[in-house]
């Protein structure tokens, strides 16, 4: 979705570049990567660590295929990806 709404606003120029780009800025800026599932526990020790796929904005949790070996991610806690809009994968790999 972050994706969507940078290309988009890079396309259109103008008055909604700072729409789109400013609110997009916050939330990135606003999530904490980790690069050690320990670091992201620390971080939020009641919480869920995900694995993110920081290029497409999926996330997976422990135990399913994905969760540390995509290349370019990082841990995080679910929560604070959840409120960075990121998502889920959606077939539990």
């Amino acid at each position: 979705m972050r994706q969507i709404l940078l290309a988009l606003a890079l396309l259109t120029g103008g008055t909604a570049t700072s729409i789109f780009v400013q609110p997009i800025v916050a939330i990135a800026s606003s999530l904490q990567l980790f690069s050690t599932e320990a670091e992201a526990q620390a971080h939020c020790p009641h919480d869920t660590v995900v694995w993110l796929n920081t290029a497409s904005g999926i996330y997976h949790l422990k135990g399913e295929r994905w969760y540390g070996k995509t290349k370019h991610g990082a841990y995080v806690c679910k929560k604070d990806a959840d409120a960075a809009g990121d998502r889920e994968t959606e077939n539990g790999q």
